[in-house]
């Protein structure tokens, strides 16, 4: 699950709430997630405790020398070990930080926890994240049109699958 030299992934301690929470609310990130609004440190910690009590999910934190430079979650789908998956990296990390922390999160996936399938959706204005998902392996496994709206227009949703089979770390 870690190599050192890289990187390693390490379960989401309430420690590290703050952390991710200036990276999710950063508009960089914001304006590429499904809800756009700014996080309160209240609901950031009523998030947290609701997910990490849940065992259908896994929050994990990716750190390169010490250093939190990336965030992953999965949520279980139901039987058979179908997962969909959420990510994003520290606003001003390096170039390649994202491709780290696939990597790592993907043999987490597939090694450690045994899951056959991980799924991602992405509006379809994100043009980068489609690219990273089409980069990893994953396909493109639909078209969910006009499925997500932002308040003032409707975007369609890209859903992509990566199975364990097709995986090669």
């Amino acid at each position: 699950m870690q190599d050192e030299t890289a990187g390693r992934l390490r379960p989401l301690a309430a420690d590290d709430l703050e952390t991710i929470r200036a990276w999710r609310n950063h508009p960089n990130v914001r304006s590429s997630m499904f809800s756009t609004n700014e996080i309160t440190r209240e609901e950031h910690q009523a998030w947290f405790d609701r997910a990490s009590a849940d065992a259908a999910r896994r929050l994990l934190l990716l750190e390169r020398d010490d250093r939190a430079i990336g965030f992953v979650q999965f949520q279980v789908l139901g039987e058979g070990g179908i997962v969909e998956w959420g990510f994003y990296v520290a606003p001003r990390a390096q170039k390649g930080t994202g491709s780290l922390l696939s990597h790592h999160a993907l043999r987490f996936a597939f090694q450690h926890a045994g899951f056959h399938k991980v799924c991602g959706r992405v509006l379809a204005f994100n043009e980068p994240s489609i690219a990273f998902h089409l980069k990893f392996g994953f396909l493109r496994e639909g078209i969910l049109r006009e499925h997500h709206f932002d308040g003032s227009r409707y975007h369609d949703v890209f859903c992509f699958g990566l199975l364990k089979s097709a995986w090669h770390d």
